[in-house]
Formats: C-alpha cells, structure tokens, sequence
C-alpha cells in the first residue's frame, strides 16, 4: 500500500503554487475595500461569497479563505487561516477581497 505523501489540490488540473497578492496588513492598497471591511465587515463577506459563488454566510470563515488558498495554491493551513481570521478578521477580509479583484483583473479568477 503506497502512503499518500502529496495533498489533493481543488479544481480541474490542480492548482500551480502561488501567492497572496497582498500582505494581511496590507488595507490601504485598497482604500474602498479597507473602508467596506472596516465599516461593514458583513457586506464584504457577502461580496467576497458572492465572487466565489457560496452562501453568503460563508464570506468571512476559514472554510471559505481555505478553499480560496487550496483553489490557487497558495501555501498556508488551516490553523494559520483560522488564527487569521480570530485575530485580524478584518485585516483578513480585506486580504481576500484585495487578492479575488487582483485575480480578476489579471482574468486569473
């Protein structure tokens, strides 16, 4: 019996390695996005679920942000997105959205 020694990635093909587009500390790369999750954290989950075709309930959870990393295969785990978002949910909000319009803009989404 052979040991699995390699993660299956999410999606057709697998994922190639990538990175966040941006730092969780990174807001003020987008002003508009910063301003959204600091004033209305709950319209931004929901913008980000939107985008990624889910429950809207799902915008701002681990679950979602660990789909996000394992889609485009950016390294990271589950206990690093979950202290994330603990302890920066807004820093780490921002960060999701800031890398789904910069995926957009590149027509990598």
């Amino acid at each position: 019996m052979n040991p699995v020694v390699t993660q299956p990635r999410f999606g057709a093909g697998g994922a190639t390695a990538s990175e966040w587009q941006s730092g969780v500390f990174d807001c003020f790369d987008d002003m508009a996005i910063c301003l959204c999750g600091t004033f209305f954290p709950l319209c931004l989950s929901c913008q980000i679920a939107s985008d990624m075709n889910e429950c809207c309930l799902w915008g701002g959870s681990v679950a979602m942000r660990t789909m996000y990393r394992t889609r485009y295969g950016i390294p990271g785990s589950i206990c690093n997105d979950c202290l994330c978002l603990t302890f920066f949910p807004t820093c780490t909000l921002c960060q999701l959205k800031r890398d789904i319009e910069k995926r957009k803009a590149m027509n990598a989404f």
